[in-house]
């Protein structure tokens, strides 16, 4: 499939304000992005001609915001309405290998679905785990450095080099990904084994460490996740904001090159262009 025929659908509802940032990204790598509010999905208040399928997609996006003003818990309003009108939608789409991305807001949505970690079926019952509040008790924008552990399963890092630090940035109040106590550090042991964990938070030098590197005290570091088939990923720093060289606070001293957002981009359409 040449990239010029992969439609990506931004799924987007009251609160979301990242979509724009999401939609410029995928139109930069030679797509068909086209931003979708979720009544066109569920048939709900729209025209004929309005009404969208998700199966005329092959890349599912959720972008970041404050989608519902994140009542109940972030993302959780969103999900729910999603999981009460779309859960076989959403299941054939990620069986058939088309990937699903989450960024802030949407990983947050993706867990809140039970989408992610998934460790047993493609979308759990109750979410298996959650995105609190920041250690620090305050929204946290700031520049983050991320360190690639996943190996081989994620679609959507292929093309960033296991050596690579990327400098993505994060805005987000709850980020701190956790786990049932009763089974975090089984849980923590089966990603570990099926590859799941993504990027970690670490310092300058590649080392884990705390706040501010972490900036919001997540279990081991974590700052994204996959399923155990790799083609549904979520993180909660922003690869669309470094998707130009320029974006990066420090840019004046490197002018030249991609912003470190932009393999993110390349690789899921690298897989889409091959596999689908």
């Amino acid at each position: 499939m040449k990239a010029s025929k992969v439609k990506v659908c931004v799924l987007r509802i009251e609160g979301t304000n990242c979509e724009e940032e999401s939609y410029q990204a995928f139109r930069r790598m030679g797509t068909q992005p086209e931003k979708v509010h979720l009544k066109q999905l569920i048939g709900m208040d729209v025209s004929s001609e309005e009404k969208r399928s998700l199966s005329d997609y092959q890349i599912l996006v959720f972008p970041g915001g404050f989608s519902s003003g994140d009542y109940v818990r972030a993302g959780a309003i969103f999900a729910a309405r999603m999981k009460s009108r779309l859960s076989e939608d959403l299941v054939d789409f990620i069986r058939s290998g088309k990937p699903v991305l989450g960024i802030c807001n949407g990983f947050q949505v993706l867990v809140e679905t039970g989408l992610l970690p998934a460790m047993s079926r493609v979308m759990s019952e109750y979410p298996e785990a959650v995105l609190g509040t920041n250690d620090s008790g305050r929204f946290e924008c700031r520049p983050t450095i991320l360190k690639k552990v996943n190996r081989t399963s994620c679609v959507f890092t292929s093309k960033i080099s296991p050596d690579k630090l990327s400098l993505v940035p994060s805005a987000h109040a709850e980020g701190k990904l956790m786990f049932p106590l009763e089974r975090a550090k089984q849980i923590l042991k089966e990603l570990e084994e099926n590859d799941q964990i993504v990027f970690k938070y670490v310092d300058p030098e590649g080392n884990q460490a705390g706040y501010p590197w972490c900036p919001n005290g997540s279990t081991e570091n974590i700052a994204g996740i996959c399923n155990r088939e790799g083609n549904v990923f979520g993180l909660m720093p922003h690869p669309e904001r470094v998707f130009f060289r320029f974006t990066h606070p420090d840019w004046t001293r490197k002018t030249d090159g991609p912003g470190d957002g932009r393999a993110v981009f390349e690789s899921v359409l690298d897989y889409v262009t091959k596999k689908l």
